[in-house]
């Protein structure tokens, strides 16, 4: 055990909150998971593997409705999957310094923070109708999120979904459907990459209290919604929230700064 039981009794409640509002928003809450590990002393090997072992968790019941429920269309999505998954296996496998991984990290998170906050406002007031696309889009946005996810230990669903709305690829619905595979299936190939560079890193019992806690939360998220925020609301303050922390890792853990 890594961290005194207060700590992470207190961790567990954050990864509990932060499991619910993904949740219910379609996301697997990858990158506030790491937002949270990074304010700890587990290293960051660590960081990365318990992040995505918690957004598989939660995207696994997401998934499973998303597809009984006949959102989720798998020959629309293999695109994307088929150039994601060996890239985020790649990026996984890379063995980066620690103040390179948290200058790495520390970007995606004030990126995905913006990416969310731009979906939230941008795409609120626009009809929900598709555009078609050339196939190669898909393959490239697999690819260059798959690539990244592997790097900084989340699914990439967060990148993901603001873009193909952005692109309007498809109906809001589809897209979350795709972002909650998409997170699954590259989280597991990150995981693959990381015990491949022998950098998997998971504690016991921080591991199994963190898997729990998020599959306690996914489960509020998915079944019943959260009835005093609406998910507009839940997204802006998980956008700021990530921001600040993403420039706190950005500044402290990765460049060293204070």
């Amino acid at each position: 055990m890594l961290l005194p039981i207060e700590h992470l009794v207190l961790l567990c409640l954050g990864f509990f909150i932060v499991a619910a509002l993904y949740a219910s928003v379609g996301f697997g809450g990858g990158s506030s998971y790491l937002a949270l590990l990074s304010l700890t002393v587990i290293g960051f090997f660590g960081i990365r593997s318990l992040a995505l072992v918690c957004n598989l968790m939660v995207v696994s019941t997401s998934t499973f409705l998303y597809f009984k429920n006949r959102h989720a269309n798998l020959k629309d999505f293999l695109p994307f999957v088929v150039a994601s998954v060996p890239l985020a296996f790649i990026g996984a496998s890379f063995r980066l310094k620690e103040e390179v991984f948290f200058i790495i990290l520390g970007g995606a998170l004030v990126v995905s923070s913006i990416a969310l906050a731009w979906q939230t406002f941008h795409t609120a007031s626009k009809k929900d109708f598709s555009r078609r696309y050339p196939k190669w889009v898909s393959y490239g946005l697999g690819a260059s999120i798959g690539l990244l996810s592997g790097l900084v230990g989340i699914g990439g669903g967060i990148f993901l979904a603001p873009v193909l709305n952005h692109l309007r690829w498809a109906s809001s619905l589809k897209i979350a459907a795709l972002a909650s595979f998409f997170i699954l299936v590259n989280s597991l190939s990150s995981l693959a990459g990381l015990a491949a560079a022998e950098t998997l890193a998971l504690p016991f019992v921080e591991t199994v209290a963190l898997m729990a806690t998020v599959f306690l939360g996914g489960q509020l998220g998915i079944r019943i919604g959260l009835k005093k925020m609406t998910p507009r609301a839940i997204k802006t303050v998980t956008a700021l929230l990530v921001f600040i922390v993403g420039i706190r890792v950005l500044v402290k853990n990765g460049l060293g700064v204070f």
